[in-house]
C-alpha cells in the first residue's frame, strides 16, 4: 500500500493538459508521464480519468488523481464535489488531491464528508490550499498532506511569481503530516530553496511539462 514516505524527498511530477491546451490527450500526458519517470519523477500528479488510467498503466508510478471541473456557484474547482471524488476513486489512484481552501463548494458540499468518503474507500488525502490558517484547518479535517497548490490563487493569498517559501516553512514547522511545495517553482534552484524551507517534497508542473510556457519564457528573454 502507498504511504507519503515513498516518495519523501523526491521530485514529484504534474503533468496535465486542459481541453484548451495542445497537448491535450491522454495518450501525450501518458507519453509525458513516462518520460518525467525516465528523468527520475517518483510519481504524478494528473487530472481527469482518462488521463490518469493512461498514465498508470503506462509508468506504474503512484498518481496524484484531481478532477478540475468548474461549477457556477462555487469558484473552487479542483474535485469540488463528491461526484468527482467518486470518478477518481474509479480509476484507482493513490491520493486524491482537494481544494481545501476556506471557499464555499458547490452545491454547499462540506470537506469533511469528502474527506471520509475518500478514506473510507482506502485512498489519501493531499489538500490544495492558499494560506497558512487552510493548511491548519486541511489537517484538522483529517488531510493526509498539504500542498500550498493554490498559493497566489485565491485573491487573498499571497501574489508572487516565485514560490510561497514562507508558507512551506510556516506549515512544515507547524503540521506533522507532510507539507508539499508546489506552485510556481520555475528551476531547479527554487526545488532546493522549497526543500531547505522545510518541503516534505516539491510538485513541479508548468517549469517541465507545459512547452507552451517553456517556451514562452524563452520568447520573453528576446523582447
Amino acid at each position: 500500500m502507498f504511504k507519503f514516505d515513498d516518495i519523501k524527498g523526491k521530485l514529484v511530477v504534474s503533468c496535465q493538459a486542459l481541453p484548451d491546451e495542445p497537448l491535450h490527450s491522454a495518450f501525450i500526458m501518458g507519453r509525458m508521464a513516462r518520460a518525467a519517470k525516465e528523468g527520475g519523477a517518483a510519481a504524478i500528479r494528473a487530472q481527469s480519468m482518462a488521463d490518469i488510467l493512461e498514465i498508470r498503466e503506462v509508468t506504474g508510478l503512484p498518481v496524484i488523481g484531481l478532477v478540475k471541473r468548474s461549477y457556477p456557484d462555487s469558484a473552487i474547482y479542483i474535485t469540488p464535489t463528491h461526484n468527482e471524488v467518486a470518478e477518481l476513486l474509479a480509476t484507482g489512484c493513490e491520493v486524491i488531491a482537494l481544494d481545501m481552501t476556506d471557499r464555499p463548494r458547490p452545491g454547499n458540499e462540506q470537506m469533511p464528508d469528502l474527506v471520509q468518503q475518500i478514506h473510507e474507500a482506502g485512498r489519501l488525502v493531499l489538500a490544495d490550499i492558499s494560506t497558512f490558517a487552510e493548511g491548519t484547518a486541511a489537517a484538522e479535517m483529517g488531510a493526509d498532506a498539504i500542498s500550498t497548490t493554490l498559493s497566489g490563487y485565491t485573491p487573498y493569498s499571497p501574489q508572487l511569481s516565485g514560490p510561497d517559501i514562507q508558507l512551506v516553512r510556516d506549515l512544515s514547522m507547524k503540521l506533522t503530516v507532510p507539507v508539499f511545495a508546489e506552485g510556481r517553482i520555475h528551476t531547479p534552484a527554487d526545488v532546493r530553496t522549497v526543500m531547505e524551507a522545510g518541503a516534505f517534497a516539491p510538485i513541479v508542473g508548468s517549469a517541465i511539462t507545459r512547452p507552451q510556457l517553456i517556451t514562452a519564457s524563452f520568447v520573453q528573454a528576446l523582447a
